[in-house]
C-alpha cells in the first residue's frame, strides 16, 4: 500500500527531540518499521514513530542489533515496558505495550499477505491486585469469622497474597510443608514445584499458627483441611462463592491475592528475574502487571540511579 505523501514526509523527516548518539544506528530501521505498519494500524503517525523510537534506542543501549525482528518480539515489548518506561505513568506505559504489539501484528500480517488483523483485549480487571485498604478489610473480615471458616479464610489469604501461590499450589500444602527458621522467616515447599517460596513478613505469624494447627491434626491440609479429595477443580472458587465477604468488600479472589504479591514484589523494585522466579512465571509475563506498579518519585529514583 502506497503512503500519501504527508505520511510519508512526516516518516523520512522524524528524528525525536535530544536524540541520543545511537539513534543514527536504528533511525533508518525505525522509519522503514513505521512505514511498513502504518497502513494496517489505525494510529497517529507521529505516535507510531515516537513509540517504535523510543524502543529501538532502548534496544541499543542493551546491545540488540538494530533488527525489527528482534525488537518487536514480545519479550523484548514486555521488557522494555517494565524496564524501559519506568519514567512513564503506569497507563501510558501500558498504551505503549498495546502500539507496539499492533506494529508487530501488522507486519506479520503484511508479510504473510493477509488480511487486517483483528484487535484483540482481555480486560485487566481480572488479576487486578486489591488495593492496600481491601486487603486489609479483607484480613480484618476473616479474623472475625468462627471456627475452620476463620482457618481457611486466614490460610487463603496468607497462602495467596503472602506467598503467591496459585489455587492449585495452596490447596497442596499441608502443615510439613511449612518451615519457620530461628528468625521467624518462613519457608513453603509447595507440592509440585521446586521454586524458592518464602512468605512476605506481615503473613508469617498466620502461617506459622495455620502449620502449627494443621500437623497438630495429623499434617492435615491448611486450606479446607477435611476434605477427601486432594483438589478439585473448584475447590477455592467454591469457597469464596460460598463465604463472600459482607458489606462493601469485594469478593475474595485467589488470583487477585497473587496478583498483589506480584504487584507489591514489583512496587519494591525486587529484580524481575527473582521475582518471576517466586512466582513461576517467566520475566517476560510480569509485564501485564506493570500498568499496576506506581512509578517512583524523583528522589527515589535519584538514589537508585546515584546507587546510594
Amino acid at each position: 500500500m502506497t503512503l500519501d505523501p504527508d505520511t510519508s514526509a512526516k516518516i523520512t523527516g522524524y528524528r525525536p527531540r535530544n536524540a541520543p548518539p545511537g539513534w543514527e544506528t536504528v533511525a533508518d530501521q525505525v522509519r522503514v518499521t513505521v512505514a511498513a505498519s502504518a497502513p494496517w494500524v489505525g494510529y497517529r503517525i507521529e505516535r507510531l514513530l515516537h513509540a517504535v523510537g523510543r524502543l529501538a534506542i532502548w534496544c541499543h543501549g542493551h546491545g540488540l542489533p538494530a533488527d525489527p525482528e528482534v525488537w518487536l518480539r514480545h519479550e523484548t515489548i514486555d521488557a522494555f515496558v517494565l524496564a524501559g518506561c519506568a519514567d512513564l505513568a503506569p497507563r501510558t506505559a501500558q498504551t505503549y505495550r498495546s502500539w507496539l504489539r499492533q506494529v508487530r501484528a501488522a507486519l506479520t500480517w503484511a508479510q504473510h499477505g493477509e488480511s487486517t488483523p483483528v484487535a484483540l483485549s482481555a480486560p485487566s480487571e481480572r488479576t487486578a491486585p486489591y488495593t492496600p485498604v481491601e486487603l486489609a478489610r479483607l484480613r480484618g473480615w476473616a479474623t472475625h469469622l468462627r471456627g475452620q471458616t476463620r482457618s481457611d479464610a486466614l490460610a487463603l489469604i496468607a497462602l495467596a497474597a503472602g506467598c503467591g501461590l496459585t489455587s492449585a499450589e495452596l490447596a497442596a500444602v499441608r502443615g510439613s510443608h511449612v518451615r519457620v527458621l530461628d528468625d521467624g522467616t518462613v519457608i513453603v515447599a509447595a507440592p509440585g514445584t521446586t521454586r524458592l517460596i518464602v512468605a512476605r513478613a506481615a503473613f508469617e505469624h498466620d502461617l506459622a499458627v495455620a502449620a502449627d494447627t494443621a500437623l497438630t491434626g495429623g499434617d492435615r491440609y491448611l486450606f479446607r483441611p477435611g476434605r477427601t479429595a486432594a483438589y478439585a477443580k473448584n475447590l477455592v472458587a467454591s469457597w469464596t462463592w460460598t463465604h463472600r465477604p459482607t458489606g462493601a468488600l469485594p469478593p475474595l479472589s485467589a488470583r487477585r491475592l497473587r496478583a498483589g504479591w506480584i504487584v507489591e514484589l514489583l512496587s519494591a523494585r525486587i529484580d524481575l528475574t527473582v521475582v518471576a522466579a517466586a512466582a513461576g512465571l517467566a520475566p517476560s509475563a510480569l509485564a501485564r502487571y506493570s500498568h499496576f506498579v506506581p512509578p517512583l518519585d524523583t528522589r527515589t529514583a535519584t538514589e537508585l540511579l546515584r546507587g546510594r
